[in-house]
């Protein structure tokens, strides 16, 4: 496993990570979690992702379950959480959603219930908040910290313009700013992480923990045939991305990036995971595998970005076409 630092933090994180969305509770049970997250640390992971809102809670409970059993050393792991859509879904009242400094604060300490864990690692802010003045998100989490209930805070989906007023907020009031955010990147989203985001990394130095660098699965190959039994795409609530990711146009560069993929004798996913993690401003890749195969196989995009040459990702952008337009000065 390769390690980088997190931005301009001291935090190392591994270049590969492990994260719960969609997978814990719905695609998975305890036994399951427990066995793919003790291959990812044994392979090296160190940062293990999750939210209040995944499984609507259930999640974190799992994971923190899996934590309590592995007995892991609490020093050698990094743990997140996230804050903004809370867990009760429908049946939300007032104060339990959104980054208001009550619900940043309750949703925190129900994190290190579920979880187990007296403090989180990397806490986000799991989208913005229109109608709560920056200045209370920015205060709370500082008070957070402060009280050593987490150690980083971060933004997760955030526009480039709401970090860099979080950022100035923090430095008027001589306060702890965003050190993290958590954007989806991969060979189909593009956008913020290599335009929008240009000038922070280099003016800030903000760590980037991406999420979904397989789009959804679709990256994988699995469904250049059709939607396999029992994949995330066949799941109630995510016909989103079923009718996002499944386009005949993505699916013909898919399979033409599978063939690039059996060239080097890997597979797709371990293509196109080695392809995000060639971008030196990522800080890791979440993975979120449902079996040991799919995990042992996603963990190889270490050695296969080693051989991802200057010509290679040239012929990978000739393929899939997506890189975007920077502005011109």
């Amino acid at each position: 496993m390769e390690y980088r630092k997190m931005g301009k933090t001291g935090l190392q994180l591994s270049t590969l990570s492990f994260g719960s969305w969609v997978t814990f509770h719905k695609q998975i049970n305890d036994s399951i979690a427990d066995e793919l997250m003790g291959i990812a640390y044994d392979a090296g992971v160190n940062f293990f992702d999750n939210a209040e809102v995944y499984a609507a809670g259930e999640s974190e409970k799992m994971m923190g379950r899996v934590l309590s059993n592995k007995k892991w050393d609490r020093t050698s792991i990094v743990l997140s959480s996230k804050a903004y859509f809370g867990w009760r879904g429908k049946a939300n009242k007032p104060n339990q959603t959104g980054l208001s400094r009550k619900h940043l604060t309750e949703a925190c300490h129900e994190a290190l219930k579920r979880l187990e864990t007296d403090y989180l690692d990397l806490y986000y802010c799991h989208r913005p908040d229109k109608t709560t003045p920056i200045e209370e998100v920015v205060q709370t989490m500082n008070t957070l910290i402060q009280q050593g209930k987490i150690l980083y805070w971060g933004t997760s989906e955030w526009s480039g313009v709401e970090i860099m007023e979080a950022h100035r907020v923090a430095a008027a009031q001589h306060l702890i700013g965003p050190s993290v955010e958590q954007p989806q990147y991969n060979l189909f989203e593009r956008a913020k992480m290599e335009n929008e985001y240009l000038e922070i990394f280099k003016n800030v130095g903000m760590g980037t923990t991406i999420w979904s660098p397989l789009a959804a699965g679709l990256l994988t190959g699995k469904y250049n045939d059709g939607i396999p039994e029992g994949s995330r795409f066949q799941l109630e609530g995510f016909e989103w991305l079923r009718d996002r990711w499944l386009m005949q146009d993505r699916i013909k560069k898919v399979q033409l990036l599978g063939a690039m993929a059996k060239a080097l004798k890997v597979s797709t996913a371990s293509l196109s995971i080695a392809w995000c993690i060639k971008n030196p401003n990522v800080s890791t890749a979440i993975l979120g595998a449902t079996n040991k195969a799919q995990l042992v196989d996603n963990l190889t995009a270490i050695d296969t970005a080693a051989l991802l040459t200057a010509e290679m990702m040239e012929q990978i952008e000739n393929i899939v076409e997506t890189k975007p337009k920077l502005p011109e000065w």
